[in-house]
């Protein structure tokens, strides 16, 4: 008997243990640092816009959302067949290009974009306006699925993601 429920338990657990990928190989796409031209790759690939996630290094509530929802092999697919997907290091001196095409560092682009904590994950439109703000970790996969979806959507016009959360 006990076996088979040890059994039993490894069928359901298995497939959630297959499903994890490395979140720096299939979540984050490597960035050119030119975020004008990626709009165009974005429209050009008929995504509907760029996911950042900003984060520093030792942070406790980045590695958590890496090592339980982004390297979930579902939520990659998700994210990436809606978004171009980049990490940014809020104290990164990385020159880049913001989507204005002006030149910055990683740094300063987050200052600029109010960027306080980390995680914080924003979402820009396939024009360069930031859409959505997330800060801080979300509370599970499910939530943040949730979230790419809302944008994925189009939903952020109509209601803030806590009233858009609450219909689902």
């Amino acid at each position: 008997m006990r076996q088979l429920l040890i059994a039993f338990v490894m069928l359901f657990a298995l497939p959630s243990w297959a499903e994890t990928r490395d979140p720096t190989n299939h979540f984050f796409q490597p960035k050119f640092g030119d975020f004008k031209a990626e709009l165009d790759m974005a429209k050009q690939q008929g995504k509907k816009g760029i996911f950042l996630f900003f984060e520093m290094d030792d942070c406790p509530f980045c590695a958590r959302m890496k090592s339980t929802i982004l390297n979930q092999a579902d939520v990659q697919d998700a994210y990436r067949t809606n978004f171009l997907v980049y990490t940014i290091d809020v104290n990164g001196d990385t020159q880049m290009t913001d989507f204005q095409g002006r030149e910055t560092t990683e740094k300063v682009f987050a200052f600029e974009n109010r960027v306080r904590a980390t995680p914080t994950m924003l979402f820009f439109d396939l024009d360069g306006k930031m859409v959505t703000r997330f800060t801080g970790p979300a509370r599970d996969k499910a939530e943040f699925l949730l979230l790419g979806k809302y944008v994925a959507e189009g939903a952020y016009a109509g209601q803030p993601f806590t009233k858009y959360k609450q219909g689902k």
